[in-house]
């Protein structure tokens, strides 16, 4: 072997020759390293985007074996010339004939048991306080779903998604990642990829998006409303006695309530709820409330973010379908906050006690990212303005709302 074919013996073995032949590659590392900037530089959801970011390196590098190869309708994965049928096939079978990251994706997320888990772990960490102290304010959780149903009817009407794909997409607008892969994977497991990516990417940018939306549409005066005056002057005649017995029968309410009015939301709420119930119950229960919150959650975690960055190879990402679920998704976000405000409006046209419509803003299922981002704006203005609790109670609402949101969904689009 002279050293002529050696050389080109040892640039076949690098990804270069594969690169040049496909330059859109290069889009990917782009967006992968964009993500880590966000995460590293910015400090937008780094526990989140930085593993995505690292899994959209890792499946975009040829050679490797590290992108997820989604299946078709019939469960079949083409792949090297080869039609496997990957629902029958055993973990070690897939991981040595499609690789490692494959397997992580069929086992964990694929199966929809990684969202659950880490709604156990959201529910763990939860204080649901804010909002049963003010249960008032609870309901702009629930206007913020606005988003989603807006958005599905617009990409049915005029952009020929199909009812699964739209309902797929306006989950985005709940900015709730677990409860958008778990929809997705009901409903549209072929956009599952930019699903994730485009809920993830919003939710990261709560402290762009939140500002940007407030400002078109409240005026200063608005948000200049003082929360703690308007209590002054209106007292909230609801007390809670007994906070801690709250705490304990809220999330077993909610479950029943929820089982009974909406099953298929049930996997969600459910483990949001068992999470939270094992976090007030105290000292009894405290050690599993503790691996439930960290341990388990950073697990469930890491191997979301790898495993959903790893979908987004360019076979799946490059298509105006996924340009499209970027800009119906940020739509789905945007409205979703808009509802929320002006759900707050109309309340004050016909209440003496005046609520800041940044709450309303905070409707969205990104806890606490939302409301600290609404509380800054508010303590620029008046820094003894703080209206963070208040915030809090629409945020939190808004998780349950998303999660009962895809449970409609679910229920009535699955095939």
């Amino acid at each position: 072997m002279d050293i002529t074919t050696i050389f080109e013996k040892l640039y076949e073995m690098t990804a270069i020759s594969s690169i040049a032949a496909e330059p859109s590659f290069l889009i990917m590392y782009a967006l992968g390293l964009l993500f880590l900037y966000l995460g590293i530089a910015k400090h937008y959801e780094p526990l989140l985007l930085i593993p995505i970011a690292m899994g959209i390196l890792l499946a975009n590098f040829p050679g490797g074996e590290m992108g997820v190869l989604g299946a078709d309708g019939n469960g079949i994965v083409h792949y090297n010339g080869h039609e496997y049928e990957v629902y029958k096939m055993g973990l070690p079978e897939i991981a040595h004939e499609m690789g490692l990251m494959n397997m992580i994706y069929y086992w964990l997320i694929k199966t929809g048991f990684i969202p659950p888990v880490i709604f156990m772990g959201v529910g763990a960490m939860t204080d649901f306080g804010p909002m049963l102290r003010n249960l008032k304010l609870a309901i702009f959780g629930a206007a913020a779903q606005v988003g989603i149903f807006g958005v599905i009817l617009c990409a049915v009407a005029f952009f020929g998604f199909t009812p699964q794909e739209a309902g797929a997409l306006g989950i985005i607008g709940g900015a709730d990642g677990p409860t958008a892969i778990y929809t997705t994977i009901k409903l549209a497991p072929h956009l599952l990829g930019p699903i994730a990516i485009a809920a993830y990417s919003y939710m990261a940018l709560v402290p762009v998006i939140i500002p940007f939306v407030v400002k078109l549409c409240t005026t200063q005066k608005e948000r200049e409303i003082n929360m703690k005056e308007q209590d002054k002057l209106y007292p909230n005649t609801l007390q809670i006695k007994n906070m801690r017995v709250a705490k304990i029968v809220f999330p077993i309410f909610v479950t029943i309530l929820v089982a009974i009015i909406v099953p298929s939301a049930v996997s969600l709420i459910g483990m949001l709820m068992f999470g939270n119930l094992i976090k007030e119950i105290g000292a009894d229960t405290s050690r599993i409330a503790e691996t439930a919150s960290n341990a388990l959650m950073n697990i469930a975690t890491i191997f979301l973010g790898l495993s959903v960055g790893a979908t987004m190879t360019v076979e799946s990402f490059l298509n105006w379908t996924t340009i499209g679920i970027v800009v119906g998704g940020f739509l789905a976000f945007a409205v979703s906050i808009a509802g929320g405000i002006f759900l707050v409006k109309l309340f004050n046209i016909f209440s003496k006690k005046k609520i800041n419509p940044l709450v309303g803003a905070c409707g969205l299922s990104a806890v606490p990212m939302a409301s600290r981002v609404a509380n800054d704006i508010a303590t620029k203005i008046n820094p003894k303005n703080n209206i963070l609790n208040y915030c809090m109670s629409a945020n939190i609402s808004g998780v349950i709302g998303s999660a009962v949101a895809a449970g409609v969904l679910i229920a009535f689009l699955q095939k």
